[in-house]
């Protein structure tokens, strides 16, 4: 669940519902701010997902800037691992921002793959080879691999063939799937394409 700062769909109670019935896991995307943090202490996520967030957007557009926000993503991780809460942050997919990702304290990542979600052809195959290598860079760091952002049935084997990926964060397909064939086909579906 995505609380952003502005509440435009996801309110706070939301979030205290779903701590109560979610018996798997619980992940927070949350802004790096303070009362961000208040709240993921206060609901108790199994892990809270940074993520950059502008006002003006639909949906989150592109990586944290871990390098020019620095000290204040490293004082979040921290205060998420003192509660037992695990800190993803979702980032481009740079070895150098991987390298700023660990020296937040952060143990697990999200490569944005939204670049690649809309190139085609020769550029869709950079991109794919940008998210490799940052994912082979993250894995020999010790970091959890975790990847998403545009990602469908069309384009997801790709990423998902990625060694040591361990999540792929896909909702607006599956759910825009869903409208035509239910919830159970949908995931099946996306099963398959992985």
């Amino acid at each position: 669940l995505h609380l952003r700062e502005d509440r435009r769909h996801v309110q706070d109670e939301d979030m205290h519902a779903a701590r109560e019935a979610v018996a798997t896991t619980l992940n927070m995307e949350m802004a790096a701010t303070e009362e961000m943090t208040r709240i993921a202490l206060a609901v108790k996520p199994d892990f809270c997902c940074l993520v950059p967030e502008r006002r003006e957007e639909l949906t989150t557009e592109g990586g944290l800037d871990v390098a020019a926000h620095a000290v204040r993503v490293a004082e979040v991780c921290a205060a998420l691992a003192a509660d037992g809460i695990r800190a993803s942050l979702f980032i481009e997919p740079d070895e150098n921002v991987v390298d700023a990702a660990v020296g937040a304290g952060a143990p697990v990542i999200e490569l944005h793959t939204g670049a690649y979600a809309l190139a085609e052809g020769a550029a869709a195959d950079r991109e794919l080879e940008r998210i490799v290598r940052a994912a082979r860079h993250a894995v020999q760091c010790g970091l959890t691999l975790n990847a998403g952002h545009g990602l469908h049935r069309g384009n997801v084997r790709a990423v998902a063939r990625i060694e040591r990926m361990n999540e792929l964060n896909i909702g607006h397909a599956i759910v825009s799937d869903a409208v035509f064939t239910g919830l159970d086909g949908a995931v099946r579906a996306m099963k398959e394409a992985m």
